[in-house]
């Protein structure tokens, strides 16, 4: 009888931990799924660029905070019957703003701002659902706390960022490949409705707890000490392993602001070292993501590491590592030759952000508070993270005019750790020093080197743009540089300004077609400007029709090389989203169609879809043509544009060109795709000496706009 009374006592209390945990658990997974769902999504409407995702997570990481300031309000303000009220209601009106699809009313025209239309568009989209979801993990974790006195809510922290790292996981592996865009956000939309149910569950169960302890305690609450422990003075405590936390010493100390101003730095350190990490690398690469998951989980396993409970943190050994990192990634940014190579820059970069992640994030594991002060303790974190992406997604590209973020927050880790190693001895405050020393060589290096070289630096929402003056052989010749990845070269002299060089060759695959279709009057399209390159083409009675997104782009084009004032053609410069502008205007009676946009190293995938070849095909004339740029170090994209044009019943072609000796300065090699229904024009000897085979890949899915699968491609 007794035992049995006992199982009926310990069934609700194992109840209440089960759904607190899945609780958790869904909010979190469904936290982080939404985010690669719904950057994906809107990546076309601003023109496939890198800084998409980070104005994303800019977002992302502020209702974060806005939901942990309202956790801890809440927690600390309202009675648990009050707090679970006002919950349940706000949970139960998110459901109106279902399914979270991104209203086309969004799209941008050209000349809004696209981080403030983003901002707005994510607002619109998913601001309450998501604002309810980040408020789950403190809001849980206050309701356990409130129901078991002896247990450990930090372990739930360890449970959602487990979750999150798994949704992050599963996108690019079990979610991207198989799914459609369109149904990724209403699987997600019917899986919120299932977190709606448990969490009102949650706050009823935890209102109804406190209620039944605050009847039952009799026991008057110890008093509390004043003062506080931890923050940068206590950063230079005994080496080889972090305090134990302030409440598993049977204390409840209030946190000092010296803690509080602690937790929000290493809390922004990790932020920034996240976004600005993953910025660099989707720029020099493709905003795939991949990309942009692959860091996120590494940053998300630092936190589930260091709050699990069991000592993975160890300060003296990550130290060690840390520092050995910040080194290596010093060193890339000093190296031109290794800048873009994808074997070293990836590993070592996101090696680097998982131990300086593991750093900050251990050293605020070990000066977590006692339960009472969770909440406010997961808002300074929020709260630093939120600036940290502020810091990079927002202020960055609008006051620094180059890429010099990352080296900042390299030194700022550098400059923890010495802080770290104050009291430690000798040879180690040395270490620290030599490395410090490093860093801030090579963040001096890349400033002097482009201040020295630079004629201009430019930087917005799509990226840094600089200029300068160099020589091939004896010959003057001005560069363009869209990050790191060469945007057109013009020569100075008189006699050779109108050549074209680079990727537009006339043994390149957009030089050839120009030949071919050697008619007066002819009329071409452009997509990308560039340095204005393709222009030295035009001749006499020409039309060239030049789209371009970034408008900096436009002015350095117009103010720094002549292609375009110098060319015989009529040159129009159009300003937006080139697939934008297309759909709305009338057919232009194309010849010629060059698709040549770049965000970092790959075109954007919406210009790359069955839907968006039907737009062009709408402006060409019978027999017109396309012509993609598909030179690229790590993504295979001439397979794609084949499936798409056997799709649309097209022949096409790839053209390869790989110039040796002294043109290879002046001249890149590369791969273009020449599309069109006359197979006959494709079949000229100009075309057919320099084409190369196509590889099929039959297993591989139509891209479409609401389906592409950019890691399949990767080299």
């Amino acid at each position: 009888s007794l035992g049995g009374a006992r199982y009926a006592f310990q069934r609700p209390v194992e109840f209440r931990m089960y759904l607190y945990a899945a609780t958790i658990f869904t909010s979190s997974f469904l936290l982080f799924l939404i985010q690669p769902i719904l950057a994906k999504q809107i990546l076309p409407w601003f023109g496939g660029s890198a800084a998409v995702w980070t104005t994303c997570l800019v977002f992302f990481q502020f209702v974060l905070l806005f939901g942990y300031t309202y956790a801890d309000w809440t927690t600390r303000k309202l009675a648990p019957k009050h707090q679970a009220t006002l919950h349940v209601a706000l949970l139960l009106a998110s459901l109106a703003l279902l399914p979270v699809l991104p209203d086309p009313g969004w799209k941008p025209l050209g000349s809004e701002d696209p981080g403030l239309r983003i901002l707005g568009l994510l607002t619109a989209t998913i601001g309450l659902p998501y604002f309810l979801l980040s408020t789950t993990g403190p809001l849980v974790q206050a309701w356990f706390a409130r129901t078991f006195a002896q247990g450990t809510p930090y372990r739930l922290f360890a449970l959602s960022n487990l979750a999150s790292m798994l949704a992050l996981i599963a996108y690019p592996i079990a979610v991207e490949p198989w799914i459609s865009s369109l149904a990724q956000g209403r699987v997600w939309s019917l899986a919120y409705a299932l977190f709606v149910a448990l969490c009102a569950a949650a706050a009823w169960r935890g209102a109804r707890a406190a209620r039944v302890n605050e009847t039952r305690s009799d026991a008057a609450s110890p008093p509390l000490k004043k003062g506080g422990e931890g923050g940068f003075a206590d950063i230079g405590a005994e080496r080889k392993s972090p305090p134990a936390p302030l409440y598993q010493r049977g204390e409840e100390i209030p946190p000092a602001s010296t803690q509080r101003l602690a937790w929000f730095v290493f809390a922004a350190t990790g932020s920034f070292l996240l976004l600005a990490i993953t910025n660099y690398v989707c720029m020099n690469i493709a905003a795939i993501p991949f990309l942009w998951v692959a860091p996120l989980s590494l940053y998300l396993l630092s936190f589930i590491l260091c709050f699990d409970g069991k000592g993975w943190y160890r300060r003296g050994l990550f130290m060690f590592f840390a520092g050995a990192m910040l080194i290596a990634m010093a060193g890339l940014m000093t190296s031109s030759k290794l800048t873009l190579d994808l074997k070293v820059l990836v590993p070592v970069y996101l090696a680097g952000l998982f131990i300086c992640c593991m750093f900050c994030h251990g050293e605020l594991a070990a000066t977590k508070p006692a339960p009472r002060y969770l909440t406010s303790f997961y808002l300074m974190i929020s709260l630093g993270g939120a600036m940290g992406a502020l810091l990079v997604g927002v202020i960055a590209p609008y006051v620094l005019p180059g890429y010099y973020e990352l080296g900042g927050g390299l030194l700022v880790v550098a400059l923890l750790l010495l802080i770290r190693l104050r009291n430690d001895a000798l040879p180690y405050k040395i270490a620290g020093l030599i490395v410090l020393g490093s860093v801030a060589y090579a963040g001096y290096y890349q400033i002097d080197h482009y201040a020295t070289e630079t004629r201009v630096m430019k930087r917005n929402f799509y990226g840094s743009l600089r200029t300068w003056d160099t020589e091939i052989g004896d010959e003057p010749v001005r560069k363009f540089v869209h990050g790191a990845i060469l945007h057109g070269q013009q020569f100075l002299a008189p006699e050779r300004r109108r050549e074209p060089t680079t990727y537009y060759s006339e043994a390149s695959g957009v030089g050839r077609i120009l030949s071919v279709l050697d008619k007066p009057g002819r009329r071409v399209g452009v997509i990308g400007l560039g340095a204005g390159t393709l222009a030295a083409y035009g001749r006499s009675g020409d039309y060239f029709r030049i789209y371009e997104i970034n408008p900096l782009v436009i002015g350095i084009a117009e103010t720094e090389f002549s292609y375009l004032k110098d060319s015989g053609a009529r040159v129009e410069t159009v300003l937006g989203d080139a697939r934008l502008n297309l759909e709305r205007e009338a057919g232009q009676k194309l010849d010629l169609l060059v698709i040549d946009a770049f965000s970092g190293d790959a075109i954007p995938v919406h210009l790359i879809t069955r839907e968006a070849v039907a737009v062009y095909r709408r402006h060409l004339v019978p027999g017109g043509v396309l012509a993609f740029h598909v030179t690229n170090r790590y993504l295979d994209l001439a397979p794609v544009v084949k499936q798409i044009a056997d799709g649309h019943g097209l022949a096409s072609v790839l053209v390869s060109d790989n110039p040796m000796g002294e043109d290879a300065e002046a001249y890149s090699r590369t791969d273009w795709v020449l599309v069109s229904a006359d197979r006959e024009l494709l079949q000229r000897d100009e075309i057919q000496h320099a084409a190369a085979p196509i590889a099929s890949h039959p297993d591989w899915r139509l891209w479409t706009d609401d389906f592409n699968n950019l890691f399949q491609i990767l080299k």
